[in-house]
Protein backbone atom coordinates (compact mmCIF):
# COMPACT_ATOMS: atom_id res chain seq x y z
CA UNK A 1 0.00 0.00 0.00
CA UNK A 2 1.33 3.44 -0.94
CA UNK A 3 1.39 6.35 1.46
CA UNK A 4 -1.44 8.87 1.08
CA UNK A 5 -0.89 12.09 -0.85
CA UNK A 6 -2.18 15.52 0.05
CA UNK A 7 -2.38 18.69 -1.99
CA UNK A 8 -0.97 21.94 -0.68
CA UNK A 9 -1.34 25.39 -2.25
CA UNK A 10 1.64 27.45 -1.04
CA UNK A 11 1.44 31.23 -0.91
CA UNK A 12 4.86 31.62 0.72
CA UNK A 13 8.13 29.72 0.49
CA UNK A 14 10.51 28.59 3.19
CA UNK A 15 13.89 26.87 2.94
CA UNK A 16 12.43 23.40 3.42
CA UNK A 17 9.81 23.77 0.70
CA UNK A 18 12.35 25.24 -1.73
CA UNK A 19 14.72 22.33 -1.10
CA UNK A 20 12.04 19.62 -1.39
CA UNK A 21 10.65 21.10 -4.61
CA UNK A 22 14.14 21.38 -6.08
CA UNK A 23 14.81 17.70 -5.34
CA UNK A 24 11.65 16.70 -7.19
CA UNK A 25 12.35 18.94 -10.23
CA UNK A 26 15.95 17.67 -10.37
CA UNK A 27 14.81 14.04 -10.28
CA UNK A 28 12.19 14.58 -12.99
CA UNK A 29 14.69 16.29 -15.30
CA UNK A 30 17.41 13.73 -14.59
CA UNK A 31 15.13 10.95 -15.86
CA UNK A 32 14.17 12.83 -19.05
CA UNK A 33 10.95 14.47 -17.90
CA UNK A 34 9.54 16.89 -20.47
CA UNK A 35 9.31 19.98 -18.26
CA UNK A 36 11.44 22.45 -20.20
CA UNK A 37 14.91 21.83 -18.76
CA UNK A 38 17.51 20.18 -20.98
CA UNK A 39 19.73 19.36 -17.99
CA UNK A 40 18.87 19.20 -14.30
CA UNK A 41 18.63 22.78 -13.00
CA UNK A 42 20.64 23.96 -10.02
CA UNK A 43 19.06 25.16 -6.82
CA UNK A 44 19.38 28.87 -7.73
CA UNK A 45 17.39 28.28 -10.93
CA UNK A 46 14.52 26.41 -9.29
CA UNK A 47 14.42 28.92 -6.41
CA UNK A 48 14.14 31.81 -8.88
CA UNK A 49 11.35 30.01 -10.76
CA UNK A 50 9.40 29.31 -7.56
CA UNK A 51 9.74 32.90 -6.35
CA UNK A 52 8.41 34.09 -9.72
CA UNK A 53 5.44 31.74 -9.52
CA UNK A 54 4.64 32.81 -5.96
CA UNK A 55 4.77 36.47 -6.98
CA UNK A 56 1.95 35.73 -9.45
CA UNK A 57 0.09 33.67 -6.83
CA UNK A 58 0.04 36.68 -4.51
CA UNK A 59 -1.54 38.88 -7.20
CA UNK A 60 -4.22 36.28 -7.97
CA UNK A 61 -2.77 35.55 -11.41
CA UNK A 62 -1.59 32.01 -10.62
CA UNK A 63 -1.91 29.06 -8.28
CA UNK A 64 0.67 26.40 -7.48
CA UNK A 65 -0.44 22.93 -6.40
CA UNK A 66 2.04 20.57 -4.77
CA UNK A 67 1.34 16.91 -4.14
CA UNK A 68 3.14 15.99 -0.93
CA UNK A 69 3.62 12.78 0.98
CA UNK A 70 1.28 12.56 3.96
CA UNK A 71 3.65 10.22 5.84
CA UNK A 72 5.15 13.12 7.82
CA UNK A 73 8.12 13.73 5.52
CA UNK A 74 6.26 16.31 3.41
CA UNK A 75 8.33 15.22 0.41
CA UNK A 76 7.13 16.86 -2.82
CA UNK A 77 5.87 14.12 -5.13
CA UNK A 78 4.50 16.32 -7.88
CA UNK A 79 3.56 19.82 -8.85
CA UNK A 80 1.59 21.81 -11.40
CA UNK A 81 0.40 25.36 -11.73
CA UNK A 82 -1.89 27.63 -13.65
CA UNK A 83 -1.01 31.15 -14.71
CA UNK A 84 -3.38 33.75 -16.08
CA UNK A 85 -2.62 34.84 -19.62
CA UNK A 86 -2.25 38.40 -18.40
CA UNK A 87 0.04 40.07 -20.96
CA UNK A 88 -2.86 42.07 -22.39
CA UNK A 89 -6.43 42.62 -21.19
CA UNK A 90 -8.06 40.63 -23.99
CA UNK A 91 -6.48 37.39 -22.70
CA UNK A 92 -7.16 37.77 -18.97
CA UNK A 93 -10.26 35.54 -19.13
CA UNK A 94 -7.97 32.55 -19.74
CA UNK A 95 -5.15 30.69 -18.02
CA UNK A 96 -2.46 28.19 -18.95
CA UNK A 97 -1.54 25.02 -17.08
CA UNK A 98 2.24 24.71 -16.78
CA UNK A 99 4.93 22.46 -15.34
CA UNK A 100 2.89 19.33 -14.63
CA UNK A 101 5.33 16.81 -13.17
CA UNK A 102 5.52 13.78 -10.90
CA UNK A 103 8.59 12.48 -9.10
CA UNK A 104 9.84 9.33 -10.90
CA UNK A 105 9.47 7.28 -7.70
CA UNK A 106 5.78 8.29 -7.41
CA UNK A 107 4.61 7.64 -10.97
CA UNK A 108 1.60 5.41 -11.50
CA UNK A 109 -0.21 6.71 -8.40
CA UNK A 110 -2.56 9.11 -10.19
CA UNK A 111 -0.73 12.21 -9.01
CA UNK A 112 -0.85 13.91 -12.42
CA UNK A 113 -4.62 13.40 -12.60
CA UNK A 114 -5.02 14.67 -9.02
CA UNK A 115 -3.02 17.82 -9.76
CA UNK A 116 -4.63 18.69 -13.08
CA UNK A 117 -8.15 18.02 -11.79
CA UNK A 118 -7.46 20.32 -8.82
CA UNK A 119 -6.15 23.05 -11.12
CA UNK A 120 -9.25 22.83 -13.33
CA UNK A 121 -11.47 23.29 -10.27
CA UNK A 122 -9.33 26.18 -9.03
CA UNK A 123 -9.34 28.02 -12.35
CA UNK A 124 -13.11 27.58 -12.62
CA UNK A 125 -13.55 28.92 -9.08
CA UNK A 126 -11.42 31.94 -10.05
CA UNK A 127 -14.05 32.78 -12.67
CA UNK A 128 -11.90 32.20 -15.74
CA UNK A 129 -13.46 30.90 -18.95
CA UNK A 130 -10.74 29.04 -20.80
CA UNK A 131 -7.82 26.82 -19.85
CA UNK A 132 -5.00 25.92 -22.23
CA UNK A 133 -1.85 23.83 -22.07
CA UNK A 134 1.01 22.58 -24.21
CA UNK A 135 2.39 19.06 -24.28
CA UNK A 136 5.19 17.36 -26.18
CA UNK A 137 3.80 15.31 -29.07
CA UNK A 138 5.54 12.10 -27.98
CA UNK A 139 3.95 12.20 -24.50
CA UNK A 140 0.93 10.08 -25.41
CA UNK A 141 0.14 9.20 -21.80
CA UNK A 142 -0.19 12.88 -20.84
CA UNK A 143 -2.27 13.64 -23.95
CA UNK A 144 -4.64 10.78 -23.08
CA UNK A 145 -4.95 12.06 -19.49
CA UNK A 146 -5.76 15.58 -20.65
CA UNK A 147 -8.33 14.27 -23.13
CA UNK A 148 -9.91 12.20 -20.38
CA UNK A 149 -10.24 15.39 -18.30
CA UNK A 150 -12.02 17.16 -21.17
CA UNK A 151 -9.19 18.91 -23.03
CA UNK A 152 -9.22 18.95 -26.82
CA UNK A 153 -6.40 19.62 -29.25
CA UNK A 154 -6.63 22.98 -31.01
CA UNK A 155 -3.29 23.06 -32.79
CA UNK A 156 0.01 21.33 -33.36
CA UNK A 157 3.28 22.98 -34.32
CA UNK A 158 5.37 20.34 -36.10
CA UNK A 159 8.90 20.07 -34.67
CA UNK A 160 8.12 23.00 -32.37
CA UNK A 161 10.09 21.59 -29.40
CA UNK A 162 13.85 21.12 -29.59
CA UNK A 163 15.66 18.75 -27.25
CA UNK A 164 19.27 18.79 -28.38
CA UNK A 165 19.27 17.38 -31.91
CA UNK A 166 15.77 15.91 -31.57
CA UNK A 167 12.54 17.66 -32.58
CA UNK A 168 9.02 16.98 -31.30
CA UNK A 169 5.59 18.38 -32.07
CA UNK A 170 4.25 21.07 -29.76
CA UNK A 171 0.63 20.03 -29.10
CA UNK A 172 -1.77 22.73 -27.86
CA UNK A 173 -4.95 21.78 -25.99
CA UNK A 174 -7.87 23.69 -24.48
CA UNK A 175 -10.76 23.25 -22.05
CA UNK A 176 -13.76 25.57 -21.95
CA UNK A 177 -14.97 26.26 -18.41
CA UNK A 178 -18.13 28.28 -19.13
CA UNK A 179 -18.87 31.95 -19.71
CA UNK A 180 -20.80 34.64 -17.87
CA UNK A 181 -24.32 35.42 -19.05
CA UNK A 182 -24.35 38.01 -21.80
CA UNK A 183 -21.00 37.10 -23.36
CA UNK A 184 -21.26 37.11 -27.16
CA UNK A 185 -19.17 34.44 -28.90
CA UNK A 186 -18.22 35.52 -32.44
CA UNK A 187 -15.55 32.97 -33.24
CA UNK A 188 -13.98 34.02 -36.54
CA UNK A 189 -16.94 36.02 -37.88
CA UNK A 190 -15.97 39.41 -39.34
CA UNK A 191 -17.72 41.42 -36.60
CA UNK A 192 -16.59 43.36 -33.54
CA UNK A 193 -13.34 45.12 -32.72
CA UNK A 194 -10.49 44.49 -35.13
CA UNK A 195 -12.71 42.84 -37.76
CA UNK A 196 -12.02 43.05 -41.48
CA UNK A 197 -13.95 41.68 -44.43
CA UNK A 198 -12.60 38.72 -46.38
CA UNK A 199 -10.99 39.82 -49.65
CA UNK A 200 -12.61 38.54 -52.79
Amino acid sequence: MTDPVELVWPTALDEGLLARTHRMIHAVTETGGAIGYLTPPDRAETDAWLHGVLADVRTGDAALALATSADGSDEVLGCALWRRRAAVASYRHSAEIQQVMTHPAARGRGIGRLLVSALIDDVRAAGLELLILGVRGNNHGAIALYEDLGFREWGRLPSGIAVGDERFDDVKMYLELGRPDGVAVHGSAAVGAGASARRA
